[in-house]
């Protein structure tokens, strides 16, 4: 049995979406951010002009008018929490605000598909809140995004709920991502994933690249849920490569080469850059699925840095550094991921292998609740292969045998999908069909 989605509605919504974000409006959002003078976590919360407060209030007010233009369909509103005097990064207590837009699913309203940037910049000091900081890449660029996919997507309904969220305190040690995590674990929030935008703006690399054609896409390998004994599995099935953050970066893959022209995900085997930190790390330790998005080529020079020329080197975070059109590519990345996976069903749960000694593989998972299921569609691929290479189309059954596919030379999983086309997470085998 086979079924073509070329032309399904999720496939005609998303590439009016790919076109979508405005260059123009990210640059306007970017220079706004630039112009409070610095975003530090520990500056001013006073000012109207200038310093974090400012600039967190100016967010919620963009994304309040993004909401009186789609019927107030966001749910807009501060997250706070205080952080006491640590000695080191916080070097008083201090009130760490994120901004959240909710945009509440039709069906689903308690699952959720997550964009965030961050609001807070930094200079060389990680301690100095008062001199300039204008971050205009590090993470203007990310909170600029998110606003925009606000926009873009505000236009639309979808099943599943959308938040789009402006974190804080990422400078001082991913505080605002600790703190919604903790939030979303005590209210029970369905996560089907997050996507952290962290400079997503800079296309001329430290290493004297010029690119504006790629982006990373950074994963975990093993969510932190997993226990002992699926992590002792894994060196008999595999699997080591195959947690939930992981199939979330190869759908953002997938969906980049669907819809997005000249641009190329290089998905990352490792949580994030080498000893360094962002944003979906909270959520990761706390067992959610979450990955982040940001540009290929780096410039160091452009990152933490005082303002200052130095023997011929200008140094400092500054909006000359962005690259609009970039920025706005990648933006539409986030658009199309949140887009697809907030139209999805919910994925197939516990799903099962078999096919030990035997010429062929059996997949089998419990049926997913939902009248936009149209059927499952099974993935597989070659153990050493990145990304997915085949697939087969189901139907609407919760198990299936696939001939002449020897379970010894191939990884496998399963998707949901929806009567529109889209298809949810891949579902990896977490467990040995029961031996009759």
């Amino acid at each position: 049995m086979s079924i073509s989605f070329a032309q399904s509605e999720v496939s005609r919504m998303l590439y009016k979406i790919a076109e979508a974000p405005s260059a123009e409006r990210i640059e306007k959002d970017i220079q706004k951010l630039v112009g409070f003078g610095t975003r530090h976590t520990l500056s001013d919360t006073v000012s109207k002009t200038r310093g974090i407060g400012a600039a967190r209030r100016w967010i919620k007010s963009e994304f309040e008018s993004i909401s009186n233009k789609c019927d107030n369909c966001l749910d807009v509103q501060f997250q706070r929490n205080l952080v006491k005097k640590d000695n080191r990064r916080i070097i008083k207590d201090t009130w760490v605000v994120n901004v959240l837009a909710i945009q509440k699913g039709t069906k689903f309203p308690n699952r959720y598909v997550i964009m965030s940037g961050d609001i807070d910049s930094r200079v060389s000091d990680p301690n100095n809140f008062t001199s300039d900081s204008p971050g205009a890449n590090d993470n203007a660029s990310g909170m600029a995004g998110t606003l925009e996919v606000a926009r873009v997507l505000s236009k639309y309904k979808f099943p599943i709920s959308i938040i789009y969220v402006g974190l804080s305190g990422e400078e001082q040690g991913l505080y605002g991502g600790q703190h919604m995590a903790k939030v979303a674990k005590e209210k029970g929030w369905d996560i089907v994933g997050i996507i952290n935008n962290d400079m997503i703006g800079n296309i001329h690399g430290i290493d004297g690249v010029i690119d504006n054609g790629s982006f990373r896409v950074f994963s975990e390998a093993i969510s932190m849920k997993a226990t002992d004994k699926q992590k002792n599995a894994m060196r008999y099935y595999g699997g080591e490569v195959d947690g939930p953050s992981r199939q979330l970066a190869r759908y953002i893959d997938k969906i980049t080469d669907d819809y997005m022209t000249n641009l190329n995900a290089i998905m990352i085997y490792r949580l994030d850059r080498f000893g360094r930190g962002g944003h979906h790390k909270p959520f990761n330790d706390a067992g959610f699925t979450g990955v982040r998005i940001m540009e290929t080529h780096e410039n160091y020079n452009r990152q933490h840095q005082d303002i200052r020329n130095e023997n011929g080197i200008a140094y400092g975070d500054v909006i000359s550094g962005v690259d609009f059109d970039y920025a706005a590519k990648l933006t539409a990345v986030n658009a199309l991921t949140l887009a697809s996976l907030a139209s999805a069903p919910q994925a197939p749960q516990n799903v099962m292998i078999g096919g030990a000694v035997n010429p062929s593989t059996t997949l089998q998972w419990v049926a997913v609740a939902d009248d936009n299921l149209v059927g499952y569609k099974i993935y597989w691929r070659d153990t050493t292969a990145p990304q997915w290479q085949k697939s087969k189309f189901v139907g609407n059954q919760t198990s299936y045998t696939l001939k002449n596919i020897v379970i010894d030379n191939y990884f496998f999983g399963v998707v949901s999908v929806g009567k529109n086309g889209a298809e949810s997470l891949v579902q990896f085998p977490q467990k040995l069909i029961p031996r009759k």
